[in-house]
């Protein structure tokens, strides 16, 4: 066997072999370990550079070497959710008691660095509300109800937070993104200050959010609200959502490229899930499996309510449970 055929199939075979194995629950494998150690492929790919042209053994040794002990890094690594290798960049931390701006007509407020409150208050003929969330680098925490619209308390330690807000057919649309500053103060290693977010939504509209990221830590806990549509979006992102009984059409998004995703949905509420997930795992008990990637639970066709998902993803882990 050719010596420049071996180093690509070690890595097919390393894949599949750690796809199955997590499939049947042989290992644990966490998948945003990809995006904590990505400099790892870094290495193992300028190693196999260097010694592109050598056919001696040893150099074969060498470079197989690498892929295994990158891999099983890779594989058998838990970090608790630290991203170390990551730069974070760190701000001073001015709290001098100015909340931000506003515009002239209150539709725009923005805070830099430290504690801040969001709010829109409620109105009746909010009967339906779009939430859009963009920017990574954020932890999302989403759980408690409020008497308002919509509340947020936030923690800024990188960039800024900008929350805007308009009624665009009737449908009243918040917009809450996270602004990267960069380089204002230059950056420093580790990650012992991270932006978090955490949300409070009114339950009386039917809500229709998406969630757009980079880098990020999503925890949405929705039995509690009327959820027409929900859109998660990410690059490297661990997205863990909670949802409750659906409407007549419930229908959730998702397309990732390397994370982490955590469904659970109503044991006795009609879910139907249609993947597309090229090298992801998927886990979806208590379902059964349709043609054409699709699955279903029992008694799905003869539902009022029904929950729709659909999963896109590249090299991420899918999961659905029943609770």
């Amino acid at each position: 066997m050719r010596n420049d055929k071996i180093i690509p199939g070690v890595v097919l075979i390393m894949i599949g072999a750690v796809i199955l194995l997590n499939n049947y629950g042989v290992i644990a494998f966490h998948w945003s370990n990809f995006f904590y150690l990505w400099p790892i492929f870094i290495v193992i790919g300028g190693i196999n550079l260097i010694f592109a042209h050598n056919r001696s053994a040893w150099a074969t040794v060498l470079k197989l070497g690498a892929i295994i002990a990158g891999f099983g890094l890779v594989v058998f690594g838990n970090f608790g959710g630290r991203a170390g290798f990551w730069p974070v960049y760190n701000y001073s931390y001015n709290d001098n008691g100015k909340d931000g701006d506003d515009d002239d007509n209150g539709k725009s407020i923005v805070k830099v660095e430290g504690n801040s409150v969001f709010n829109e208050p409620y109105v009746a003929s909010a009967k339906v509300a779009r939430l859009n969330i963009s920017g990574g680098g954020t932890i999302y925490n989403l759980s408690d109800t409020t008497n308002q619209l919509f509340n947020a308390n936030t923690k800024e330690f990188t960039g800024k937070y900008e929350f805007k807000h308009s009624v665009e057919d009737s449908v009243y649309v918040l917009d809450f993104d996270m602004k990267n500053n960069h380089g204002r103060n230059g950056w420093h290693g580790g990650n012992e200050k991270t932006n978090s977010a955490t949300f409070k939504l009114n339950p009386n509209p039917e809500w229709e959010i998406n969630v757009e990221t980079g880098a990020t830590k999503l925890n949405f806990d929705l039995d509690k609200f009327k959820i027409r549509s929900l859109k998660l979006s990410g690059g490297a992102a661990s997205f863990d959502v909670k949802l409750g009984q659906p409407l007549a059409v419930t229908n959730v998004i998702v397309e990732t490229g390397v994370s982490e995703v955590n469904i659970s949905v109503p044991q006795n509420a009609a879910c139907h899930i249609t993947t597309d997930s090229g090298l992801s795992s998927n886990s979806f008990p208590g379902f059964t499996k349709k043609e054409n990637n699709t699955y279903e639970t029992p008694g799905f066709d003869n539902a009022k309510n029904k929950l729709f998902i659909k999963m896109t993803g590249g090299v991420s882990s899918f999961k659905v449970n029943r609770y």
